[in-house]
C-alpha cells in the first residue's frame, strides 16, 4: 500500500504539519491513517450542486468506517444552464480544464493517498474524472444524482421544455402566462437536468468506464440510495488503496470503448465524444474520432431517452439503470468484460452481481433484438467543412441527407436575434463560427439557439453547424464541433452567404460546394481576428487550448 500522506505527517520535522491537522480536530490516531481527499463541487450556482456538500459528509462517513482519515475539499462548478444564452457560457468548458487542475494541485499539495469525487453539473464530471486520471491515485468517482422530472398538463417536463418553448413564445405559439407556468414547475429540486443530456450521459459513462461503482448514474439527487451509494464509495476507495488498483489500471482502451459503447446506446450527449477524448489524453490512451465511428456502427441504440426520445434518467433508474442496459449489450458480446472497475472487480463480476431483469412490458428500454435504431446515435461526419471532424447525435433525426444555402453568423449572439425575428427559414443552414475552443474562446454551447429552431417548428428544416458544442438536451438537425475551427482558419471561416451547404448522415460527410480553386482563393484574402480576451483564464485557455477533434484540452507550450 503506497502512503503519500507519510511525507507530510511523520518524523519531528513535520510537528507543524501535525499541529495545524490538529488545530481542525484529528489527533494522533487519525494522522496515523491513509488520507483521502474528497472532492465535491457544491455550491449556489446551479440545483445540480446544491446538495453535494450534504452528499461529501456520506463520502466521509464511507472513508472513517473502512479506516481512512478523509479530508473535504471544494473546487468550483459552472452552471451550464444559467451560463447559456451569453458570454457566460464561454466560461464552462474552461471550468472543465479549471475543475481538473485545482483536483490535481489539492491532492497533489496535502500529499493525499486517494480520492473520492463527487459531482453534479456538466463539466464536473469530466473534470473531476480527468483529474483522477492526472494523478492516478486510488479513486472513485460519484454523481450527485439527476433532478425529479417536473409536471406540466399531465406531462413530464424538463429545463429542455423552457428553452423550447421560448422558441415557441418568440413564434407566438404560446402565451407568456403558460411559459411563466412551465417555468413554475420544470425543475422541482435538487439535481441534474432531467434528460439524457451532458451530466446524464457523462455520469453512465462513468459507470462504463469503470470509475464509479455500479448503479451510480441513475438514482435521482433526493433519493436515500444516493446517499448509501456515496458512503460505499468511501469504503471502496480504501479498497482500491489497499489493492492498489489505479487509474490507470481501470482507463484501458478497452473501458473507452465501453463508454462510446454505452453513450451510443443510451443516445448520449455528443459532449461525449468531447469529453472522453480529453479523458484519454490525461491517461495516455489513444482514442481517436474514428475510434467513435467505428464503434457507433456496431452498437444498437435502445433506450427512448430525452431529448430525442420520450423518457427521462428517473425512469431508466426505476427499470435497473445502466447496469441493466450493460447487461443488454453483454448479451452480443458488446462490452468488454474483463476490464477491471472501481469495486476491485471486472465488468462481468460487477453485473453477475446484479439480479435486476428485463421486463418486456416496460417502454424506456429496447430489447437488443429489437433496438430503436440497428445503429448508435454519435456520428462523425468529415468533408470540406469540416477536414478534422464534426460531431451529430442522429437521435430523433429523420432526415439522412440534407442541402441547404447558409445563412453565415460570426457570434452566437447574431444568430439568435436572426431567429427571434424569424428570419431562418426551412432549408438554410445556420453557420455560427469564431466560437470554437480557441475563437469563443470556451466553445460555447447553444441550447437557446438551438431551441429556438426547435420552438418554431424548424428543428429538422433546417440544419445548424458550428464550431461550438450543443447542450445535451439540443435535439434536430444540429452539427458541433466543426475542426478545425474558424479561428485557426478552418474551412468553417471560408463559408459565405448563399454557399451551397451538403449534408449525408449514410456517408459520414459535410461539404460546402464551393470549387478548390474559389476556397483557395478566399483562404488568401483570410485574416486571423484579434482574440476576444487577452487576460484571465480565458486568455490563457485560448493561447493553450487545442482542436475539438483532441477534446479541446490544453496543453504547455514548451
Amino acid at each position: 500500500m503506497e502512503i503519500s500522506s507519510r511525507n507530510v505527517v511523520e518524523g519531528p520535522s513535520r510537528a507543524p504539519h501535525r499541529a495545524m491537522y490538529k488545530a481542525m480536530g484529528l489527533d494522533d490516531t487519525d494522522l496515523g491513517k491513509p488520507f483521502i481527499g474528497v472532492s465535491h463541487s457544491g455550491n449556489e450556482a446551479t440545483p445540480c450542486n446544491i446538495h453535494l456538500g450534504r452528499l461529501a459528509t456520506h463520502a466521509k462517513a464511507g472513508v472513517e468506517n473502512a479506516g481512512g482519515t478523509p479530508r473535504e475539499f471544494t473546487t468550483i462548478a459552472v452552471s451550464d444552464g444559467i451560463a447559456m444564452g451569453h458570454e457566460g457560457m464561454k466560461s464552462s468548458l474552461v471550468s472543465r480544464e479549471i475543475i481538473a487542475d485545482s483536483i490535481e494541485l489539492m491532492v497533489r499539495a496535502h500529499q493525499y493517498d486517494g480520492l473520492v469525487g463527487i459531482a453534479g453539473c456538466d463539466k464536473s464530471l469530466p473534470g473531476t474524472m480527468m483529474g483522477m486520471a492526472r494523478l492516478n491515485l486510488p479513486s472513485v468517482f460519484v454523481y450527485g444524482g439527476t433532478i425529479m422530472p417536473g409536471v406540466y398538463e399531465g406531462k413530464q417536463v424538463t429545463v429542455q421544455d423552457v428553452y423550447e418553448a421560448v422558441g415557441a413564445y418568440d413564434a407566438g405559439n404560446l402565451t407568456l402566462e403558460a411559459l411563466k407556468n412551465l417555468e413554475n414547475v420544470a425543475c422541482p429540486n435538487s439535481g441534474s437536468c432531467g434528460g439524457m443530456y451532458t451530466a446524464n450521459t457523462m455520469a453512465s459513462i462513468s459507470e462504463a468506464i469503470g470509475l464509479a461503482l455500479p448503479g451510480n448514474a441513475s438514482p435521482p439527487a433526493e433519493d436515500p440510495r444516493r446517499e448509501k451509494m456515496v458512503y460505499e464509495s468511501g469504503k471502496a476507495v480504501m479498497n482500491l488503496l489497499e489493492t492498489g488498483v489505479k487509474p490507470k489500471d481501470i482507463l484501458t482502451f478497452e473501458a473507452f470503448e465501453n463508454a462510446i459503447t454505452v453513450a451510443n446506446a443510451i443516445g448520449g450527449s455528443t459532449n461525449a465524444v468531447l469529453h472522453l477524448l480529453a479523458l484519454s489524453r490525461e491517461i495516455g490512451v489513444k482514442l481517436q474520432l474514428e475510434d467513435f465511428e467505428r464503434i457507433r456502427r456496431k452498437t444498437p441504440h435502445i433506450a427512448d431517452m430525452r431529448p430525442g426520445g420520450t423518457y427521462v434518467m428517473l425512469d431508466l433508474d426505476k427499470i435497473g439503470g445502466i447496469p441493466l442496459l450493460m447487461k443488454s449489450l453483454q448479451k452480443k458480446n458488446l462490452i468488454h468484460e474483463n476490464v477491471i472497475t472501481a469495486t476491485g472487480k471486472t465488468v462481468k463480476q460487477n453485473l453477475e452481481a446484479i439480479h435486476t431483469s428485463f421486463d418486456a412490458n416496460q417502454k424506456v428500454l429496447k430489447s437488443i433484438e429489437s433496438p430503436i435504431h440497428e445503429v448508435g446515435t454519435l456520428t462523425i461526419l468529415k468533408g470540406s467543412l469540416a477536414p478534422e471532424g464534426a460531431v451529430v447525435k442522429v437521435a430523433g433525426v429523420h432526415t439522412k441527407e440534407f442541402r441547404g444555402r447558409a445563412k453565415v453568423f460570426d457570434r452566437e449572439e447574431d444568430a439568435f436575434d436572426a431567429i427571434s425575428k424569424r428570419q431562418i427559414k426551412e432549408n438554410d443552414v445556420v453557420i455560427i463560427r469564431y466560437e470554437g475552443p480557441k475563437g469563443g474562446p470556451g466553445m460555447r454551447e447553444m441550447l437557446g439557439v438551438t431551441a429556438a429552431l426547435v420552438g418554431q417548428s424548424l428543428g429538422e428544416k433546417v440544419a445548424l453547424i458550428t464550431d461550438g458544442r450543443f447542450s445535451g438536451a439540443t435535439r434536430g438537425f444540429m452539427i458541433g464541433h466543426v475542426a478545425p475551427e474558424a479561428a485557426v482558419g478552418g474551412n468553417i471561416a471560408l463559408v459565405k452567404e448563399g454557399d451551397e451547404i451538403v449534408i449525408n448522415l449514410d456517408k459520414n460527410s459535410i461539404d460546402m460546394m464551393v470549387p478548390e480553386n474559389e476556397l483557395a482563393q478566399r483562404r488568401k484574402e483570410w485574416t486571423p481576428r484579434k482574440p476576444n480576451y487577452e487576460r484571465g483564464a480565458l486568455a490563457k485557455f485560448a493561447s493553450l487550448v487545442t482542436s475539438a477533434a483532441e477534446g479541446a484540452i490544453t496543453r504547455p507550450i514548451w
